[in-house]
């Protein structure tokens, strides 16, 4: 594995951190690797997979490194849209990006407004709720999480949002009357800390399963866009809206192995199917080369 190398970047209202595994040797662009809210660390394993290509991992506004610098509490997908353009800029366009859950959306954003920067997007299950038949109940359930998160903290909000991702097939319409789940089950601590700093629950609950993608826009860009879904993902809601969503956008679907974390290698104490994963990415990525 190459040795990354870390910077800092000041862009309104936040110093992003980010990671740079350089290879000399390689002729492709700079392969771009995010989430949202999952930072750089979630990406070391994959990362790894791609020695022939420098790589580039980041801290989103507000996860780990990337220290806030607004204040704000609450972050949407343009804003990281336009950290990452930022970011490119600074690395170097154009770029390949794989970009996981949050970060896929985030992408998306990014493509929308300056597809000259991006040659490749491969956006792995990103959660865009418009384009789902319950729309309504799954940005209800998100509403619900976040709320629950201010008024009751961290473990409480986490568990409504662990079953909210492995709810199979559509909410139902009584999905936000069911009895709230406990904590415990999920090893989530049931004290409330009295912090409100989460970037998943806090940040970007609100925003991100809200974005609206440009459709028109995405379907017109140069940008080749891939959308991804996990296989063992079954019918659960990012499945769902990911393959929703290249229907829309018509354009193509890659089954990945393993779940919504099929890249993990221990990250985070999640261990998916990353080496099949990272071969399958790269196949991805030379078949738009």
């Amino acid at each position: 594995m190459n040795e990354p190398t870390t910077h800092t970047l000041d862009v309104p209202g936040v110093v992003l951190t980010y990671d740079v595994r350089s290879s000399e040797s390689s002729d492709e662009p700079v392969l771009l690797v995010i989430g949202s809210p999952m930072g750089a660390a979630g990406f070391v394993t994959l990362s790894g997979h791609f020695p022939d290509r420098t790589v580039v991992t980041y801290d989103p506004r507000g996860v780990e490194r990337s220290t806030r610098t607004d204040g704000a509490t609450e972050s949407t997908p343009d804003e990281h849209a336009d950290d990452l353009h930022r970011l490119i800029s600074a690395v170097g366009a154009p770029v390949d990006i794989f970009a996981s859950s949050g970060g896929a959306v985030n992408a998306l954003a990014l493509v929308a407004h300056h597809p000259e920067q991006v040659r490749t997007l491969v956006a792995h299950e990103p959660l865009v709720a418009h384009v789902l038949p319950d729309r309504d109940h799954v940005l209800a359930a998100c509403v619900d999480i976040h709320e629950t998160y201010q008024r009751a903290g961290f473990g409480p909000a986490m568990a409504k949002f662990f079953v909210l991702a492995s709810q199979e097939g559509p909410l139902p319409s009584d999905y936000s009357e069911r009895p709230a789940p406990d904590p415990a089950m999920f090893g989530l601590p049931t004290e409330d800390d009295g912090s409100r700093d989460d970037p998943l629950v806090g940040q970007n609950m609100l925003s991100s399963p809200a974005y609206r993608p440009d459709l028109d826009v995405l379907r017109a860009a140069p940008t080749r866009i891939v959308i991804g879904v996990g296989a063992d993902s079954g019918n659960a809601v990012t499945g769902r809206a990911a393959t929703a969503l290249a229907e829309r956008l018509q354009t193509t679907v890659v089954t990945f192995p393993g779940g919504h974390g099929g890249f993990l290698g221990g990250e985070y104490g999640q261990t998916g199917e990353p080496d099949a994963f990272a071969a399958t990415l790269r196949q991805v990525l030379t078949a738009g080369g």
